[in-house]
């Protein structure tokens, strides 16, 4: 299985602050049949400094770690950009780290706000999308506004956006009004991709299978296992098991 959202570089969000905890992160997600991680450290202005040329070298400090360590986990740096006015700057400074590209459109990880859809997101995400950039929604099950009416999700599915699910929403992990929203946005036939958005071995693990096993039960395993493999690898650029 491939992840495409998950937070192990230690010490540049609200993921692990110590070594130790990212290495421990590295092992469960090959424990729990991760082949390929992407770390995507939260991209937000007002809260994290974070840019892409900030994050090469902490990125491959930890690579050369989990080499040293010979944790047969393979990973490639991306970015969690928050949907704020100060982040718009920071994609026309070519400093937000891209998760691939799929027919000439850059996959970008965007987070919404926790608590609302802004007024002005279907303007910033037609902005991204003017620019060849495909919005890649993460975890819209988990947004306070979503989940009182999934619909709002609509607009931006239908302006080209993908929406990526975390795994553990499918388990109750976040609570029973993210799974029923996780539900109904997989029975649109609206989501794109799972991934776990992990920060911590306790209450944000590495469980990519727990969602494969979820949409397996509820849909099929084969688009289980686009889900967690097919498409993200064809935003990565590697050999997709079928079509996606």
């Amino acid at each position: 299985m491939i992840d495409l959202h998950c937070h192990f570089i230690p010490g540049v969000d609200d993921g692990p602050q110590t070594v130790h905890e990212a290495v421990d992160l590295a092992e469960m997600a090959v424990a729990d049949g991760i082949r390929l991680s992407v770390l995507t450290p939260h991209v937000h202005p007002t809260r994290y400094s974070n840019t892409r040329s900030s994050l090469r070298q902490e990125f491959e400090a930890f690579h050369e770690l989990l080499q040293l360590r010979k944790i047969p986990l393979e990973i490639r740096l991306g970015g969690e950009m928050r949907l704020e006015p100060e982040s718009f700057e920071l994609i026309l400074r070519e400093e937000v780290p891209f998760l691939g590209e799929v027919d000439g459109y850059r996959i970008l990880l965007l987070e919404f706000p926790h608590q609302l859809i802004p007024v002005g997101s279907e303007a910033f995400v037609d902005k991204l999308l003017e620019l060849k950039i495909r919005p890649l929604i993460a975890h819209p099950e988990r947004n306070k506004m979503a989940m009182q009416n999934p619909e709002r999700i609509r607009p931006f599915v239908d302006m080209g956006c993908w929406l990526q699910l975390t795994a553990g929403s499918f388990v109750g992990q976040f609570g029973e009004t993210a799974q029923k929203t996780a539900l109904y946005l997989l029975e649109q036939e609206w989501v794109w991709v799972l991934a776990t958005d992990a920060h911590n071995c306790k209450h944000r693990p590495p469980n990519l299978s727990a969602g494969f096993e979820a949409v397996s039960h509820l849909l099929g395993a084969d688009l289980a296992q686009r889900m967690v493999y097919d498409r993200p690898a064809r935003i990565l650029g590697l050999p997709e098991r079928g079509g996606a």
